[in-house]
């Protein structure tokens, strides 16, 4: 396994994605020359984590897809490599990433809470942040107890989940 330690404590990401990529490589008994594409799956990085990543392991050409989908980032990396290979596209494919707790990998990720990286432009989750809001207002919980506690899209039959009872 590749250690994984608090922000600041342990190697950056692409360090720790080439020594991961290695030791699965190793695992499979296979060389990078092997894998037809690569799936890069991380939360908090830049458009091209995965190449930065994949890069100290070798170049071969492959295609490297960067898979960014909030906490199903790592399941998404994993389905489209699952794809690429039962769709015929790859005889081989790997999924890596860099999703801090959310699927696989190690994210380099600033101290502190989690806040909106881009103040200048309309919220992704405004939707939900808002349908929260409204289905626990006037509760004492904190937003992030609150969006743990919503199981489904509104409208979808499944009935509010209690939030802070046992």
């Amino acid at each position: 396994m590749t250690p994984f330690a608090k922000p600041g404590a342990s190697a950056t990401y692409d360090v720790m994605a080439a020594d991961a990529v290695r030791r699965a490589l190793t695992d499979a008994g296979l060389e990078l020359t092997d894998i037809d594409q690569a799936y890069a799956s991380y939360v908090f990085g830049d458009s091209t984590s995965g190449q930065r990543g994949l890069y100290h392991v070798g170049k071969t050409g492959m295609p490297i897809v960067n898979v960014n989908n909030n906490c199903s980032s790592g399941s998404t990396a994993l389905w489209l490599a699952t794809q690429a290979v039962r769709s015929g596209t790859a005889d081989c494919a790997l999924a890596f990433g860099f999703g801090f707790g959310f699927g696989f990998g190690f994210e380099q990720i600033q101290r502190g809470a989690l806040n909106m990286m881009w103040t200048d432009r309309p919220s992704p989750a405004q939707e939900f942040i808002d349908v929260v809001g409204r289905r626990y207002e006037g509760t004492e919980q904190p937003m992030r107890a609150k969006s743990r506690a919503v199981d489904s899209v509104p409208g979808q039959g499944s009935s509010p989940p209690r939030v802070g009872r046992g």
